[in-house]
């Protein structure tokens, strides 16, 4: 109800259609003639009533929901419209309230709970109003007029009780309309949210896909051209060597073809269904076998010496076991900044440290190349990666490098995290 209530959008059309009724019965009664011969001359103004009947009627097509100073001024026409009805009436004996109940009807449905209580305090005074003009005034014996008086009062009480329960019902069937509306809001709401949801999850999904592809597919890709540019090199000088590093290659291959079949694998599984364990439900399984996260990282950094032919420089501290994905997202850390260094630094010393402390997990990872300005290369999928996966445990991800300086990446997340 925060429009204006039309004749199409009538928020109740049942109270609309019981208005038309019970103006219906106003109209006839004005225009009846009364039964009484003593009254039957009693002066009035049929037309005049009938006239003021269908405006109030008219009014009802239309209700102001939205702006005070509208509701008050519509309140004080049907007043005003009440108070020539009962001027003009002209059967004194003819006392059926129905335009006091109807305007009680319109004030729930256009005022909050104090203007409700304030027009049916209203209806009940235009009401004792008309009965003092309608039996006090009226022509008939003393005695007789002292039983009308009584009669008056009791119909007062009837009235009042009748104003009451009006109230009270209009108040329960509105709050189950705004309830009903508030449910429908919410519903709606929670749709929205639902599919808000469902498209995040979808692109952290593709993020994360991306993630894996570039990490692990991306670094045996660059691994195995290194291979191949090296057995190139050394297939005239040094064939027994360049064959090494050919056979190294083919594994490389394998391994690559193996990282895109699990990703594909990965993928049919999501849009299949959610898995029956948490770690297929992610996603996440182990680039490596039946190693441990010491023993693959190890592979790596043999891997760079084979490829560049500088021996790393690790240390390997991980005193409790860790959880598959802390363990992937250090392998894939390590992978990324390893395959950086091979492609990009020119380095001739790596120094890798992995630890574990009370507090936090450490991993840092430098070398002497020849670096990088941070500044000016944000855009990396590589480093940002390497921060989102970071980030997602709660962690810290930090890198130091400069023109000529080297670079030095730092890891820190924190311990307890590590609890499944």
């Amino acid at each position: 109800m925060s429009s204006p209530i039309k004749f199409k959008n009538h928020p109740f059309r049942f109270l609309l259609y019981l208005e038309w009724i019970l103006m219906t019965i106003a109209v006839f009664s004005a225009i009846v003639p009364y039964p009484i011969p003593r009254y039957a001359n009693y002066p009035g103004y049929p037309g005049l009533t009938i006239f003021t009947l269908m405006i109030f009627a008219i009014l009802g097509l239309r209700l102001p929901t939205s702006n005070q100073f509208n509701k008050i001024l519509y309140t004080v026409i049907q007043v005003v419209i009440i108070v020539i009805i009962t001027l003009f009436w002209g059967k004194p004996a003819r006392i059926f309230p129905v335009i006091f109940l109807i305007m009680v009807i319109r004030s729930c449905l256009i005022f909050e709970l104090p203007g409700r209580l304030i027009v049916t305090s209203i209806s009940f005074v235009l009401f004792l109003f008309t009965l003092r003009i309608r039996f006090y005034n009226s022509p008939v014996p003393g005695i007789l007029n002292d039983k009308f008086r009584i009669f008056g009062w009791n119909l007062a009480i009837l009235f009042l009780l009748t104003l009451v329960f009006i109230l009270l019902l209009m108040n329960a069937v509105i709050s189950e309309r705004q309830s009903k509306e508030k449910l429908t809001d919410a519903n709606k709401k929670l749709r929205e949210y639902a599919l808000r949801i469902e498209n995040q999850a979808t692109l952290e999904e593709r993020n994360r896909i991306a993630r894996e592809i570039h990490d692990s597919l991306g670094h045996s890709l660059t691994a195995l051209n290194l291979q191949l540019e090296t057995a190139l090199k050394l297939w005239q000088t040094n064939p027994a060597k360049a064959h090494d590093f050919l056979a190294r290659a083919k594994e490389l291959g394998s391994k690559a073809l193996q990282d895109v079949r699990q990703s594909v694998s990965t993928m049919r599984s999501r849009s299949d269904s959610f898995g029956v364990s948490q770690s297929a439900s992610l996603g996440i399984s182990h680039p490596w076998q039946d190693e441990s996260l010491e023993q693959a990282i190890i592979v790596l950094l043999e891997d760079v010496e084979r490829a560049i032919n500088i021996k790393p420089i690790y240390n390997l501290n991980i005193s409790s076991p860790l959880p598959s994905e802390i363990s992937i997202a250090l392998y894939r850390i390590t992978q990324e900044s390893l395959t950086n260094i091979c492609k990009y630094a020119t380095a001739t010393e790596i120094k890798l440290e992995l630890s574990t402390s009370p507090v936090e997990l450490n991993l840092e990872i430098k070398d002497n190349g020849v670096g990088f300005e941070l500044n000016q290369n944000t855009t990396g999928f590589g480093l940002q990666s390497m921060r989102d996966r970071t980030e997602a445990l709660g962690g810290q991800f930090n890198i130091e490098t400069s023109s000529g300086k080297g670079c030095k990446i730092q890891v820190r997340i924190p311990i307890n995290m590590l609890n499944p």
